[in-house]
């Protein structure tokens, strides 16, 4: 499975994107929206968003996100959906949230966006979720972020 994350509005406090599946055929299916910290030539902690490029998603089995989202989501988590090998980074993972306030480097998804604010993220993470811990746990899932903002 191969994932995009198309990033088209950056400010000082976040930035917006969005999120597809990319088939095979080259065709793009659109997934969520997403919200990100702001773009920093120098990485500050919990206050950057990381940079762009691809990523391999694994499954995270341990700490405070999986342990909570174990008991949030009993019926459907695996692990946390975890990027590996990003560039100064370590734990990002793809969750729910709402604002810029929500997120320390990770990536939040939602069904809803306007300026700091993606809505309905319990929902976007529900919808996709299951097809993408499937998938890691069958295949070798890649997520591209792209700059365009």
């Amino acid at each position: 499975m191969k994932l995009e994350v198309l990033r088209y509005k950056s400010d000082d406090n976040h930035t917006l994107g969005a999120m597809f599946e990319v088939k095979e055929d080259g065709s793009r299916e659109f997934m969520c929206y997403t919200l990100e910290d702001e773009h920093r030539e120098e990485k500050v902690r919990s206050e950057t968003r990381i940079p762009a490029g691809e990523y391999e998603i694994k499954l995270r089995t341990v700490g405070g996100f999986h342990s909570k989202y174990s008991r949030r989501f009993r019926d459907i988590h695996k692990g946390m959906l975890w990027l590996q090998d990003v560039p100064n980074f370590k734990w990002i993972l793809i969750h729910c949230g709402n604002t810029d306030q929500d997120t320390a480097g990770c990536l939040l998804v939602g069904q809803t966006q306007q300026d700091n604010f993606i809505g309905r993220s319990t929902q976007a993470y529900l919808d996709i979720y299951p097809r993408i811990a499937e998938a890691v746990k069958s295949n070798k899932v890649t997520i591209n972020y792209i700059n365009y903002a």
